[in-house]
C-alpha cells in the first residue's frame, strides 16, 4: 500500500480519537460523580471543558501550522492530547480532570484543522483527494457515536479512568506515523503570529461557546448568559476591526468573498448543526424512552453511520461526475426527508423504524459534507491552507455548539410544556420537569407509571419539533447551494490541483 494511505490512517486514527472523546464522558459521569462527589456544574465542566477550549483555539491553530509546518504543529498538538490523556487517567479530583479536558482540548484543536490541511500535500489527484476527505470526515463522525459504546463497555470491564487511558496507545500511533509518512508544508511568508488576535479569537470564542451551552440550562435570559454573549460578541468584533486593518490577517476574512468556500463552508456548518442536534436528542430517547442501557443506546445509533459510510462511498464518484452543487443539494434534500420521516416517531413505533430513518438521516450526511468540505478546502489558495481549514473547522465546531443549544432549549421547552405532573409534589414535579431520565427516576421512585408515560409522550413531543426544524434548515441549505453555488462545480478539482502542492516539503 502506498505510503500516503498508511499516513491517511493515521489521521483517521487521530480523528476517531477526537471525536468519540466529545461523548465518551458522558456515560462515565454518574460514576466520576460518585467517586469524586462532584456536583451537577462540575459534571457539566467536566464535560464541556473539552469542547469549548477546542473550538475556542482551532484558528489560531491552523494559523501556527501555516508558519511553522503543519506536520511539525500536528505532531504538537497529538503530544498535548497525549499529555491531557495521561493526566485524566491518573486524575483523583474534579478540578484535575478539568484540567486534563481543557489541556486534551488544546491539542485536539492543533490536530482537527491541520489533519484536513495536510491532506492536499498527500493527495495531489482531485479524485484521491475526494475519497481521502470523506474517510476523515467520516472517521470524525463515527468517533461522537462511538464514543458511548466505547464508554459503556469500557466502564462495564475497568474502572472511569480508562476512558482517558484508551487514548494513548492510538495517539502515539498517530505521533509515530505523522513523524515517519507525512511531508512537511508551510507557507514561507506566513506572518508572525499576532498575540492580540489569538487571545482575542480564544477569548471571545470560547465566550460565545460557553453562553450557548449554559443557555439550555439556564435559560437565554438569564444575566450570565446575556452578559456572556454580550461580551463575547464584543471580543470578536474587535477581532474582526483589528483584521481588517492587517496586512497578513489571522482571520482571513478575504477568503468568505470566494462563493465557492463561502458556500460550502456554510453547508458543511449547517450539516455539523443538524448532526449535532440530533446526536443530542437521541441518546435521551433510545435511553430514557425505549429502556436501552448506555452500550445499547450506543450501538443503536450505529445506522446513522452505516448510511454516512455507504454515501462516503458513492459521494466521491457522485461528485467528480455530477458536481459539487448537484451532489450537495441531494444530500441535503435526502437529510430533510429523513427529518420529516423521524418526526413521525411515536412511542410506539419500534426501534426498527428509526433504524430505518437514521440510516436515510447518515446517507443525506455523508453526500452533504464530503463534497462541501472538498470544495472548500480546494477553493483555498496553497498559503493559506492551514489558516483557511482553521476557520472551516472552527466554523463547522461552532455551528455543532449552536446545534446543541439551540435544538436542546428547544427539546427542554416543547418537553416541560407536555409533561404531566399532575398529583406530584412541588419538588417531584420540578425535578421530573428537568428531563426524561429524571421523570423515569420519579416515576419509579413513586410508583406513579402514568408520569413515565406522560413523559416518553412529552419527550417524543419535542422530538418531534426538533426533527422538522431540522428538516427545514436542510431545505433551505438545500435550495441556497442550488441557487447560489453556480460556478463552482469545476473549482474545486482545479484549484485543489494548485493546493496540493507542499510549499516546503
Amino acid at each position: 500500500m502506498n505510503r500516503r494511505w498508511w499516513a491517511l490512517g493515521a489521521l483517521v486514527a487521530s480523528m476517531l480519537v477526537l471525536g468519540f472523546d466529545m461523548t465518551i464522558l458522558n456515560v462515565a459521569l454518574p460514576t466520576m460523580a460518585g467517586d469524586l462527589g462532584a456536583t451537577t456544574g462540575e459534571q457539566q465542566w467536566m464535560a464541556d471543558a473539552y469542547v469549548v477550549v477546542f473550538a475556542a483555539l482551532m484558528l489560531p491553530a491552523g494559523l501556527l501550522g501555516d508558519r511553522f509546518g503543519r506536520r511539525r504543529m500536528l505532531i504538537t498538538g497529538l503530544g498535548i492530547f497525549f499529555v491531557g490523556s495521561v493526566l485524566g487517567t491518573l486524575a483523583t479530583d474534579v478540578p484535575t480532570v478539568i484540567a486534563a479536558r481543557c489541556v486534551m482540548g488544546v491539542g485536539g484543536a492543533l490536530v482537527m484543522p491541520l489533519a484536513m490541511a495536510v491532506l492536499p500535500s498527500l493527495f495531489g489527484e482531485p479524485k484521491d483527494r475526494i475519497r481521502a476527505i470523506g474517510i476523515v470526515s467520516a472517521a470524525s463522525a463515527l468517533g461522537m457515536p462511538l464514543g458511548p459504546i466505547l464508554g459503556g463497555w469500557l466502564l462495564d470491564h475497568f474502572w472511569w479512568g480508562s476512558v482517558f487511558l484508551i487514548n494513548v496507545p492510538m495517539v502515539g500511533i498517530g505521533i509515530t506515523a505523522c513523524v515517519f509518512l507525512l511531508p512537511e508544508t508551510r507557507d514561507p511568508a506566513a506572518p508572525r503570529v499576532d498575540l492580540v488576535s489569538t487571545v482575542l479569537t480564544a477569548t471571545g470564542l470560547g465566550i460565545l461557546i460557553h453562553a450557548v451551552i449554559e443557555a439550555p440550562v439556564r435559560g437565554w435570559g438569564d444575566p450570565l448568559v446575556l452578559a456572556e454573549l454580550a461580551l463575547g460578541a464584543a471580543l470578536i468584533t474587535a477581532l474582526v476591526l483589528r483584521e481588517r486593518k492587517a496586512v497578513r490577517p489571522m482571520l482571513d476574512l478575504s477568503l468568505l468573498r470566494q462563493r465557492t468556500f463561502l458556500l460550502s463552508t456554510l453547508a458543511a456548518t449547517l450539516v455539523m448543526f443538524v448532526l449535532a442536534g440530533l446526536m443530542f436528542i437521541l441518546p435521551g430517547y433510545l435511553q430514557a424512552v425505549l429502556g436501552n442501557d448506555a452500550f445499547g443506546t450506543g450501538v443503536r445509533m450505529l445506522p446513522m453511520m452505516g448510511g454516512l459510510l455507504l454515501a462516503t462511498r458513492v459521494g466521491g464518484p457522485a461528485d467528480a461526475r455530477f458536481g459539487a452543487r448537484a451532489t450537495m443539494t441531494a444530500g441535503l434534500v435526502v437529510l430533510a426527508f429523513a427529518a420529516v420521516l423521524g418526526s413521525r416517531t411515536t412511542v410506539g413505533s419500534g426501534y426498527g423504524f428509526t433504524a430505518l430513518w437514521l440510516t436515510i438521516a447518515g446517507v443525506g450526511f455523508g453526500l452533504a459534507v464530503v463534497p462541501a468540505m472538498n470544495a472548500a478546502l480546494g477553493a483555498l489558495p496553497p498559503d493559506r491552507s492551514g489558516s483557511g481549514s482553521g476557520l472551516l473547522m472552527t466554523v463547522r465546531q461552532t455551528g455543532g455548539a449552536l446545534g446543541i443549544a439551540l435544538l436542546g432549549s428547544l427539546l427542554a421547552g416543547a418537553y416541560s410544556g407536555r409533561l404531566d405532573t399532575t398529583g406530584l409534589p412541588a419538588a417531584a414535579a420540578d425535578t421530573a420537569g428537568d428531563s426524561v431520565v429524571a421523570a423515569h427516576a420519579v416515576a419509579a421512585r413513586s410508583g406513579v407509571q402514568r408520569l413515565a408515560d406522560s413523559a416518553d409522550a412529552a419527550y417524543l413531543h419535542g422530538m418531534s419539533l426538533i426533527m422538522l426544524v431540522i428538516g427545514a434548515t436542510a431545505l433551505v441549505s438545500a435550495l441556497l447551494v442550488a441557487a447560489f453555488l453556480t460556478t463552482a462545480d469545476k473549482e474545486p478539482s482545479e484549484s485543489a490541483d494548485v493546493a496540493a502542492t507542499p510549499v516546503d516539503a
